[in-house]
């Protein structure tokens, strides 16, 4: 990377919160910069139930796009370490998505920690994809094929451990799923972590080391339920029988290594794969303007899975 573009980045991201003091301050900072996109983007909100057992709707904002140019469904988990984001800070990644994919987009607005630790927003996201495979037709849709499951960070995390969990309780599977520098392991300490990333990008830039710790610390207070491959997808013995994957990483996220290691994983449980590494992105660069060249490269690699998938096993 450019010295000077390097620097850059970090003085641009030297501005640091705390994320067990600060996090609803963040919330609301989050949704004030969300300036919503105009109407043309977005159909009402419509509602599903989540898998809690309460009977608490799960609400879901479709964003639909001026020309829609494939059928499929991308039903959206976002990110925010699970304490932060939600509908109204994501909507405009979510309308980029929608325009530049030509599919609609579902964002689901899951339950966040402290407030709501584990399992709370996981069974929100389950809960909502399983019914919509059961039954695509609450979301217009004739096949249970045309959703495609998408999360970034956190969200990525979710999206990989709903998988999970459909196979495992013998539920209907969607056919691909789409992972954005994914959290999948337990460990970001740099003494401990057996990924280089989090000792080479844990500091540095966008996401560090010590706010994903708090970030743990938040979603799941007991240590020993974050080794769970309901939390670190990566600790899962079998990763068979999961959908065809698209992996996306940013080669200057302290998350890229285990990104890259889940997608090895999967590959060596026989899945179809496909890795592709963002280069000079940081973490969270879905929420980049349009111009902005990592988003134009993931989207390129995004449209192409689209269009038909991964020939086979990918991963190098």
């Amino acid at each position: 990377m450019n010295p000077l573009l390097r620097l850059a980045l970090r003085l641009v991201s030297a501005a640091r919160f705390d994320v067990r003091e600060d996090y609803a301050r963040v919330r609301r900072m989050q949704r004030q910069l969300a300036a919503l996109p105009t109407a043309r983007y977005r159909m009402p909100t419509w509602d599903t139930f989540s898998d809690s057992g309460d009977g608490r709707r799960v609400p879901v904002r479709v964003f639909t796009p001026r020309e829609q140019r494939r059928e499929e469904l991308l039903l959206f988990f976002h990110g925010g370490g699970w304490v932060t984001g939600d509908i109204e800070s994501y909507t405009p990644a979510c309308a980029t998505m929608a325009e530049l994919t030509g599919c609609r987009v579902a964002s689901v607005d899951y339950r966040l920690a402290p407030e709501h630790p584990f399992p709370a927003g996981l069974e929100d996201c389950y809960g909502t994809a399983r019914r919509l495979l059961e039954d695509p037709r609450r979301a217009g849709l004739t096949e249970a094929d045309q959703i495609v499951l998408v999360g970034d960070s956190a969200g990525g995390n979710l999206a990989a451990v709903v998988s999970l969990l459909l196979r495992e309780q013998g539920h209907r599977m969607p056919s691909r799923q789409i992972l954005l520098y994914p959290v999948t392991h337990w460990d970001h300490d740099p003494e401990t972590s057996p990924f280089e990333s989090v000792r080479r990008h844990g500091e540095d830039f966008r996401l560090t080391s010590t706010e994903m710790r708090d970030y743990f610390d938040l979603y799941v207070p007991d240590p020993e339920l974050r080794r769970s491959r309901l939390v670190s997808p990566l600790m899962a013995p079998d990763l068979t029988g999961q959908p065809d994957t698209l992996m996306i990483t940013a080669e200057l996220d302290l998350l890229c290594d285990e990104g890259e290691a889940y997608a090895q994983a999967l590959a060596g449980a026989g899945n179809r794969v496909q890795l592709r590494r963002i280069e000079n992105a940081l973490h969270g660069f879905i929420a980049l303007p349009r111009f902005a060249r990592p988003l134009k490269d993931a989207y390129e690699v995004i449209d192409d899975f689209l269009d038909g998938g991964p020939p086979g096993s990918a991963v190098p």
